[in-house]
């Protein structure tokens, strides 16, 4: 018991000391207090804790969730919420709850393919723009300013518009409007890191300019990105949710939360479960990716200390 105690305390030491000397010691000190402040963030840690269990929710909705969601009884249309249906039922009769378990899915889908799109196209163009600077940085910030310069939801909805409705055509409109944010952020850190000693050096052994856009500069703007898109996800899920509030994103029956508002619009006043419930879930979700962000810009900003 002696011994494993001075080991753990060596190996709290080892991380905590102000004399560092490698590499490897350097980075484990980062992730340590990093950790710390993280887990003193309650916010933070409320923000996790609910996109795990959306997470859990949309991997095991099948065994979660207690009725068909796409099943109708209209006899049991526009029941409110009890023992059998614990989020009531909407027009058609079908379980408010089963649908909205199922629904994480899309909200899912929707949020990590987007983010699996814009993030390299944002950080491929504020790279490009922000190391080889000149008429390729106009060009490039030109380009961006144009998306910026309309409200995102408005050119996301001119985009659906144009490709039709539908999930996948949603993604595709929602990703042409979520990239120019994270290409200025790539451009300004890639701006302040071309002028350090280390680009210098690695450009006078003869290292080419993609090798130093990936090998050094990718590295050290992937933690600012990573933040970034998280904090964008929020607005992803709102944007989703209105395009399939107006009809332009997942087409009925689908589950999807912000269908589910629109259908259930109508009889708001006299059943208030069914718009409150899906529009619960996408204020909830929102509000978890906006406070795990906030969490994960401390956890990974490289000036963060003790």
């Amino acid at each position: 018991m002696t011994v494993d105690t001075r080991q753990n305390l060596t190996l709290r030491q080892w991380m905590t000391t102000e004399e560092v000397t490698n590499g490897r010691q350097a980075f484990v000190q980062k992730v340590y207090w990093g950790a710390v402040g993280f887990l003193q963030n309650p916010l933070a840690l409320i923000g996790l804790a609910v996109i795990v269990v959306l997470l859990l929710v949309a991997a095991f909705a099948p065994l979660i969730a207690t009725h068909d969601p796409l099943a109708q009884d209209l006899g049991a249309a526009l029941q409110p919420p009890s023992a059998a249906h614990y989020f009531g039922t909407d027009e058609l009769g079908r379980d408010i709850f089963s649908r909205i378990v199922f629904g994480s899915r899309i909200t899912l889908y929707i949020v990590m393919l987007v983010s699996v799109i814009v993030g390299p196209i944002g950080m491929a163009v504020g790279m490009t723009a922000g190391y080889f600077g000149g008429w390729t940085d106009k060009v490039l910030m030109r380009v961006t300013d144009i998306f910026l310069s309309f409200p995102s939801l408005v050119l996301a909805l001119a985009f659906a518009a144009a490709l039709g409705p539908g999930l996948e055509n949603a993604v595709i409109a929602i990703a042409l409007t979520a990239w120019p944010p994270i290409a200025r952020l790539a451009r300004a850190e890639t701006m302040t890191i071309r002028s350090s000693d280390f680009i210098a050096a690695a450009t006078l052994q003869g290292a080419g300019s993609i090798r130093i856009l990936r090998h050094y500069i990718f590295p050290l703007c992937l933690p600012s990105v990573i933040v970034r898109i998280t904090l964008n996800m929020a607005g992803i899920i709102l944007t989703a949710a209105g395009l399939g509030f107006l009809g332009l994103g997942a087409q009925p029956p689908a589950p999807e939360w912000g269908a589910m508002t629109s259908a259930g619009r109508r009889f708001m006043l006299d059943s208030w479960w069914v718009v409150t419930m899906p529009g619960s879930a996408i204020l909830i979700v929102s509000l978890a990716f906006n406070l795990f962000g906030d969490g994960l810009r401390d956890f990974l900003d490289p000036r963060h200390g003790r």
